[in-house]
């Protein structure tokens, strides 16, 4: 856990709203960290309900999709600035924020697809205005990360497996998968808020090794207490095909063309240089996913 000390006494937070966001809010706040949340509906923030420690600021108001100003007078006394809203952003957010100011910013690892696409090109386009800018701080790519309040990614895979008999998956499930688990995702930002950034930087965090998408599949089957549905080898192809058809099954979460892509190509990633910078540790993906549904089961969640 990284020391209250080391942390800035004020953070500047883009994107507070969303589910990386909010859970980085609250780590903060335990830690008796100021925030200020920059939002474009304060209403839709508001309503996460987030324990607001007497010293936090009021909300700052700014749609990073208008160039009206809102935003560099949100940031205009902003010393640590972290986005956590999507990355295509970033253009925005370094005209907008003071030059002096350590900008902790969190991509994804689509970045590294072999099948690009408008998320991919915009990731790809940031990282570069990013490292183009000189400016202080650094870039974190999570791969897909799991265990956030309304996360889907593992939770539609629980509800798959218990829904279906077999599991159709073009080259068996031997794809790489790396997934991380949210509460590693707030350390990895909380360790790159700590440290003094002297030029930007860019640095995946992922979980601590890669496994494949069928063992991914008996792990959430573990966690959840089922018994893990056999994998039917089916090819792309008919998958891509049979799509369509998928949304008129009741009972079973969608499945769209991009997500059937993603598991044609490996998904591993070295996460040495996170460890040594950040001193990056995540927890097995048993432990995170165990966690996860143990605290979905408890009372009053």
């Amino acid at each position: 856990m990284i020391p209250q000390t080391s942390l800035p006494a004020r953070i500047h937070l883009i994107g507070a709203s969303g589910r990386s966001g909010a859970a980085l809010t609250r780590a903060l706040l335990a830690r008796g960290v100021e925030v200020v949340p920059v939002v474009r509906d304060p209403a839709k923030f508001t309503a996460l309900g987030l324990p607001f420690a007497p010293r936090t600021a009021d909300l700052a108001r700014a749609d990073l999709t208008r160039a009206d100003g809102a935003l560099a007078e949100a940031l205009a006394d902003a010393t640590h600035i972290v986005n956590t809203a999507h990355a295509r952003h970033t253009e925005a957010l370094l005209a907008a924020a003071p030059k002096a100011a350590r900008l902790v910013l969190l991509g994804s690892t689509r970045r590294f697809t072999r099948f690009p696409d408008d998320n991919a090109r915009a990731l790809i386009a940031a990282e570069k205005a990013f490292l183009a800018s000189g400016r202080q701080g650094v870039l974190l790519h999570p791969t897909m990360i799991y265990g956030a309040d309304g996360e889907s990614n593992v939770r539609r895979l629980a509800a798959l497996i218990a829904r279906l008999p077999v599991l159709p998956l073009p080259r068996r499930g031997q794809n790489l998968v790396q997934p991380i688990y949210q509460d590693d995702v707030t350390e990895a930002l909380l360790a790159a808020l700590a440290i003094p950034w002297e030029r930007p930087e860019v640095l995946v965090v992922a979980g601590p090794e890669p496994v494949t998408y069928a063992e991914l599949i008996r792990a959430v089957a573990r966690a959840t207490g089922r018994r893990p549905p056999p994998i039917l080898p089916v090819p792309a192809t008919l998958l891509f095909a049979a799509q369509p058809l998928l949304r008129f099954l009741p009972g079973l979460p969608p499945v769209g063309r991009d997500e059937i892509r993603r598991l044609l190509e490996d998904k591993a990633f070295d996460i040495t240089p996170a460890r040594a910078r950040l001193g990056f540790a995540p927890r097995p993906l048993d432990e995170g996913l165990a966690e996860m549904f143990g605290r979905a089961r408890m009372p009053g969640r």
